[in-house]
């Protein structure tokens, strides 16, 4: 703390912990401010508050009160109805572990909710810390395990909505009759693509469908590629109804049983997806390059198409597999070409996170019957490479246009190195799984990373090993500042090729196109981009940890079915109250406690991160393979509980 900031009010943001204790983050302080249980005052997790500081105790952690809170981050809730004896009142008891408190529903709303079903409320007033907050239903969801009920339930929690007014279903549908079909003045200021082979390459669930990949011969050796995208921003405009909607979701959200798109279907999966075998406007780079993979030229521009063939991933994996079937040709060309921009990129210091993701299936009412590990193939490389590229040369251009000009802005996809206490953490734990590598100064060298990965393949501290390595990596985020992409190891990047589920894409494809046409983005609109790429780097977080939480609640409610079953996992951490173990197969995270390991009276050594029994010497340490049961699941909390076998 530096002596100009010791004052005795401060103001900043509170980070509360499940077991409410609030951290606040204020500028000039280098350490958090503790705020113990007694002393939050009403305040809540993220609200910006006003906190006195007590008499710092010599080399003691700060401490302090709130005594005032400035702003408040949420209000809305989704939880539990608990309608306690002898009262005719209801409490909610919140899903979000970090609000602390439940909410009182008063008697004349209380009597149209049922006990143990799942509402979202909404806190009307809280200003005494004794009593609970008082709040009103907003909807009610319907009964607590049920799957629909459930999903909802994270959708909302997260602040996002499941469904569309109907104002914005009107305007859709309108917009789709004035779209249909295609005005010549729309087609003719177009460059036209419709007779180039070009195609899809999706999941086999997807439903819409906003790149596609076309292919040309221009000679033996040259070849031109175009990236064709969905023009989203020719059927969006900007300050309409629809813009303003996608603006608040930000995102489309896919749980596993479902997608919150964040434009109504009719536009989503009909008007802006490039559906096979219909003609489709798209905002396109198209790209000449050699057979050794030099771009020779790169074009940028709004165009028309016309889908070939719809790939699954699957399917196109096959043709490669087979060197047979409809575009062999193409896929392989474009393969290599994807294989050798990857390459480049390896050499240029890029982080390759691969990892293989679970896969659910699921009966008809949404439970899950089975998870398989859904291994990465070379389709899946092959549109991600030209994806990364397609990104990079627009903010490549549009970085050149800003500095030329020396006007305006962008908002580009920017990626910082990691913190040094990151990295440190990471070789700790590297050291203790006995793998040594090298730190440069404050950094990490990405190519001793790579061959780590590569070393690793196939083990059982895989998994844990990259996990621990992205969560080490800043957060990459939206921005108006361009400091380059740290994973990708690249200087310009952005985000071109999702408009139709990034609310980002949308922004870039305008500023793109005023650049087209020799325009920019004037001050106040560069103020404007600056606040709304903080406010959409926070959608995305916010509707990531609805997907892992739809993805958490799915594994357990599997595993639920299989207590006293057998598994094989690998240790994933070790706390002073248990070990964490991510079954191999699933995935799913459990903990086995330490009351629950009877053979042995264990310790835990903080210098290598073990445990080991002082009568057996028995270690469990950080990666290791082990052998577990199930012996008990939370689907409220998301949890299992193992044993050591």
């Amino acid at each position: 703390m530096k002596k100009e900031d010791k004052k005795s009010v401060i103001r900043g943001v509170i980070d509360i912990t499940s077991k409410g204790t609030g951290y606040v983050t204020a500028a000039g302080f280098s350490d958090d401010i503790q705020i113990e249980p007694q002393f939050l005052n009403t305040a809540l997790h993220g609200d910006e508050v006003e906190v006195f500081l007590f008499p710092q105790i010599e080399k003691g952690e700060l401490s302090g009160e709130v005594i005032k809170v400035l702003y408040r981050a949420k209000v809305e809730f989704v939880g539990t109805v608990d309608k306690r004896k002898g009262n005719n009142v209801s409490f909610i008891v919140p899903d979000d572990k970090k609000m602390y408190i439940d909410i009182l529903i008063p008697p004349v709303e209380s009597r149209r909710i049922k006990n143990n079903w799942k509402v979202l409320a909404r806190i009307k007033k809280w200003d005494d810390p004794k009593k609970n907050p008082e709040g009103s239903v907003l909807k009610v969801l319907g009964k607590k395990g049920d799957n629909d009920v459930e999903m909802e339930s994270i959708v909302l929690e997260k602040g996002f909505q499941t469904g569309f007014p109907p104002k914005i279903r009107k305007e859709a549908e309108l917009l789709e009759k004035r779209s249909k079909p295609i005005p010549q003045k729309d087609i003719a200021e177009r460059r036209d693509f419709r007779r180039v082979t070009t195609f899809t390459i999706d999941p086999e669930d997807a439903k819409d469908f906003d790149d596609a990949v076309s292919f040309k011969n221009i000679s033996d050796n040259l070849f031109e590629i175009g990236v064709h995208i969905a023009d989203v921003s020719h059927y969006i405009k900007e300050g309409g109804q629809l813009d303003m909607e996608a603006r608040q979701r930000g995102v489309s959200i896919y749980l596993v049983d479902r997608t919150i798109p964040m434009l109504p279907e009719v536009l989503s999966n009909d008007i802006c997806s490039l559906n096979p075998g219909q003609d489709k406007l798209t905002f396109s780079a198209v790209l000449t390059i050699s057979a050794s993979g030099i771009i020779e030229k790169v074009w940028l521009g709004r165009t028309i198409i016309n889908s070939n063939k719809r790939f699954t991933y699957g399917e196109a994996q096959k043709v490669l597999n087979e060197k047979s079937g409809e575009y062999c040709y193409e896929l392989e060309h474009l393969n290599k070409l994807a294989r050798i921009f990857k390459n480049k990129r390896m050499k240029m210091g890029a982080l390759d996170f691969d990892r293989e993701e679970v896969k659910f299936k699921l009966d008809a009412k949404g439970k899950p019957v089975s998870i398989v590990e859904q291994p990465r193939l070379d389709t899946h490389k092959l549109v991600e490479e030209f994806m990364i590229l397609a990104n990079k040369e627009v903010a490549s251009y549009l970085s050149r246009e800003i500095k030329r000009i020396n006007k305006g802005a962008s908002i580009y996809r920017i990626h910082d190195v990691p913190k040094k206490e990151s990295i440190d953490e990471l070789l700790f734990l590297l050291r203790m799984l006995g793998h040594e590598i090298e730190a440069k100064g404050e950094n990490i060298s990405s190519k001793e990373l790579n061959d780590l990965f590569e070393k690793i393949k196939g083990k059982p501290e895989e998994s844990l090993i990259k996990t621990v390595a992205m969560r080490s990596m800043a957060k990459a985020i939206y921005s108006i500042k361009n400091i380059g992409h740290y994973g990708l190891a690249l200087e310009n990047y952005t985000h071109f090729t999702s408009p139709i589920r990034r609310y980002a894409d949308l922004l870039v494809h305008r500023i793109l196109e005023k650049h087209l046409k020799g325009g920019n983005l004037n001050g106040q609109e560069v103020a404007w981009y600056h606040s709304l790429a903080a406010a959409l780097s926070q959608r995305e977080i916010d509707a990531v940890d609805a997907e892992r939480s739809s993805i958490a609640y799915k594994q357990v409610e599997y595993m639920t079915d299989k207590i006293g079953n057998t598994y094989k996992g690998v240790i994933s951490g070790i706390t002073s109250w248990g070990v964490y173990v991510e079954e191999s197969k699933t995935k799913a995270n459990g903990m086995v406690k330490f009351k629950d390991m009877k053979d042995d009276f264990y310790v835990f050594n903080k210098e290598t991160f073990s445990l080991v029994g002082t009568r057996s010497k028995k270690k469990y340490s950080l990666g290791d393979e082990v052998k577990i049961k199930i012996v008990g699941s939370d689907l409220e909390r998301k949890t299992l509980d193992y044993v050591f076998v």
